[in-house]
């Protein structure tokens, strides 16, 4: 029997996050299907150039949870395996602020449970984000 921990990974890091990583972690002989979704610092929003992305995160209180997020899926969609890792700090244009993988055996459960975490995420984790623009800045997404 795997332990729930095995089951999850949760990481918030100010390194470069590594989709192989991801990838390798919710890979299993018993699944069917692996769901990805790369969060990626696009040049512009609302018609304005963006330059760069600045996040910041509570990290102990975003740590717990993701893990929530976590577990939640794996209970309510039947996923083999987890993984949410975000980035913190300052990232460039193309770089990859978020990564969320689930496998289990059969598409619609991974895809569900994919869609619920980034969802999730979006609304409940302490985690901000400054946009920079040529004129200005604004911080985004301070939902929690």
């Amino acid at each position: 029997m795997i332990k729930m921990k095995e089951k999850i990974s949760i990481h918030i890091t100010s390194e470069k996050l590594n989709l192989q990583d991801c990838y390798d972690f919710v890979q299993d002989q018993e699944c069917g299907a692996i769901a990805l979704f790369v969060g990626t610092v696009r040049n512009t929003t609302q018609n304005k150039t963006v330059k760069r992305l600045d996040f910041s995160a509570y990290e102990p209180m975003a740590i717990k949870e993701l893990k929530k997020i976590a577990l939640y899926a794996v209970e309510k969609f039947n996923v083999s395996k987890i993984v949410i890792h975000h980035a913190v700090g300052n990232l460039q244009i193309g770089d990859v602020p978020v990564i969320i993988a689930v496998s289990s055996a059969h598409r619609e459960a991974a895809f569900e449970a994919c869609q619920y975490a980034i969802d999730t995420l979006k609304e409940t984790v302490p985690i901000w984000k400054k946009e920079f623009f040529e004129d200005g800045e604004v911080w985004v997404n301070a939902h929690p």
